[in-house]
């Protein structure tokens, strides 16, 4: 069975690491660089509504810093489906999280984050 608490605990380094270098990619201006790895901290803790939610919360400032505002109400959407879908399992594997694509998406995911999150579903400590 699945145990969210661990996997949020488990995959939470690998998350924080994602947003470490998208703030990193912001100091040194490099938009879709920084974009990426939100999107990459998207994918690896979609299945954590604590996480999904931060993620898109990180999405909504890049877009307010960077005067994006489709992008700004779509992450405010998402928002409110992080928060309300993904304790029921109701989130579209791999999908990147930002208004360029469907939050209904089912998307490949990158096979080193697939690593990351597989080993994050087995640790039980």
């Amino acid at each position: 069975m699945f145990n969210t608490f661990n996997f949020t605990r488990n995959i939470r380094p690998y998350v924080e690491a994602e947003l470490a270098q998208a703030r990193e990619k912001q100091n040194n201006a490099s938009q879709s660089d920084e974009f990426t790895h939100l999107e990459n901290a998207h994918v690896l803790g979609q299945a954590s509504t604590r996480l999904h939610v931060k993620v898109h919360f990180m999405m909504l400032l890049w877009a307010l810093r960077h005067g994006k505002v489709g992008e700004f109400f779509g992450q405010i959407l998402r928002i409110v489906g992080a928060a309300t879908k993904t304790g029921f399992g109701l989130v579209p594997t791999g999908n990147t999280g930002g208004s360029n694509v469907s939050p209904f998406k089912v998307m490949p995911i990158n096979p080193k984050l697939q690593g990351m999150i597989d080993k994050a579903r087995l640790d039980k400590d």
